[in-house]
């Protein structure tokens, strides 16, 4: 039964995307806005309607409704499957995702991130840091987020791994608030190394309250950012009924 309803999930995920890119196309050709608002809003509906069209997913959000669309954030999210961003697509205001340059040159969907504005990393460069920081800027001045994972990459064992500075060094340097998401289930919606979607999985998003940088200066990004990690795991704690040093990876 999970695998029929596993290739079933599949081909209707693989439908849409094909019925969605030529959609996005039209959006694109008349979305003159510098910072493609509308044309990224309606890639990240994709996202949500590919969690709406998946069976085995049970998903409750908290938070949401209480974030202004068109105040600019710098956006952490822990990490812990691929299915954490079409989870986050369910979020109703457009941000610009800061991803790995390989995802943009995936047909298709990597050509849809391309017009949606998103900003790609080449980790192999050594002034990566520099490009990735000034278009963000530029979005952040546009009144658009920008979403980072700051892990850098999802969590194997499905704890909280040690954050880098990028996003909290943008966010004293702009002075725009920071705003954590907190996930926990997804790593049950899609094991790794298959294909098969896990029956029954319960998932949980909640945006934290935002974080503000105002006055604080460039040495203050190590204290910003072991704060607004613990406060991330703090949560994964209380949904997960576990200690601190179960929770993460860097105790115990």
């Amino acid at each position: 039964m999970q695998y029929i309803s596993s290739v079933f999930t599949w081909a209707a995920i693989i439908l849409l995307v094909l019925i969605w890119l030529p959609i996005l196309v039209i959006v694109r050709l008349f979305d003159w806005d510098p910072v493609r608002y509308r044309t990224g809003k309606i890639f990240r509906k994709l996202g949500y309607f590919i969690t709406k069209i998946n069976p085995n997913w049970n998903i409750e959000i908290e938070g949401a409704a209480l974030i202004d669309d068109r105040k600019p954030y710098v956006v952490v999210s822990n990490h812990l499957s691929n299915a954490d961003i079409p989870l986050i697509s369910n979020l109703p205001w457009e941000m610009k995702w800061i991803a790995k340059v390989e995802l943009f040159n995936i047909p298709v969907l990597g050509w849809m991130m391309k017009m949606a504005g998103d900003i790609p990393v080449d980790r192999s460069s050594s002034n990566k840091r520099l490009g990735v920081f000034k278009q963000c800027s530029h979005y952040l001045d546009k009144n658009v987020s920008v979403i980072f994972f700051p892990e850098g990459t999802r969590s194997r064992s499905g704890k909280l791994n040690r954050f880098a500075l990028g996003a909290f060094d943008l966010a004293i340097r702009e002075q725009v608030e920071l705003l954590p998401i907190v996930l926990d289930g997804t790593q049950e919606c899609l094991p790794k190394k298959s294909w098969l979607f896990e029956p029954d999985v319960y998932v949980k998003m909640k945006v934290l309250d935002p974080v503000p940088t105002k006055d604080l200066l460039p040495e203050d990004s190590l204290k910003l950012m072991e704060s607004v990690r613990s406060e991330i795991r703090d949560q994964l704690c209380r949904w997960r009924g576990e200690s601190p040093s179960d929770v993460d990876s860097t105790l115990g």
